[in-house]
């Protein structure tokens, strides 16, 4: 279980609502932060996204319709831990984890993706880029 979230852009000061959106990444539980990149588009690192959150007339929104402020969307990327002092509910030990999830110890006691098919790079912090469809 994780919240996505989306940069809507030309969008209504008052509701909200625009025409143009586009998922900025998802985030869940015990995972760094999966990053929504788009490198066709220029956009290939978070600091490729930090200005296109700072573009007028652009809001931060979660799937439920919740507006962030810059400030929190970027809290919510790089100030990320896990307490990894128990085992895994599920797995044998965090390894089983790793190796059954496709993933690899991160920073911070967080999993990370490991580098293949959808996710082509680590952030220098508790981010990923990840490429494709989140659904």
């Amino acid at each position: 279980m994780g919240t996505n979230y989306y940069l809507r852009t030309n969008a209504c000061p008052h509701c909200g609502r625009s025409d143009e959106e586009r998922h900025i990444g998802k985030s869940s539980a015990g995972w760094c932060f999966s990053l929504h990149v788009y490198p066709d588009e220029g956009i290939r690192t978070l600091n490729d996204w930090e200005a296109q959150m700072k573009t007028l007339n652009s809001g931060i929104y979660d799937e439920y319709g919740e507006k962030l402020d810059y400030k929190d969307m970027l809290t919510i990327i790089c100030d990320r831990q896990w307490d990894r002092k128990t085992r895994p509910a599920g797995y044998d030990s965090w390894d089983d984890f790793n190796r059954r999830n496709h993933s690899i110890n991160g920073p911070n006691g967080l999993s990370r993706h490991q580098i293949e098919d959808r996710c082509i790079g680590h952030g220098e912090g508790t981010w990923d880029y990840l490429i494709g469809d989140f659904s």
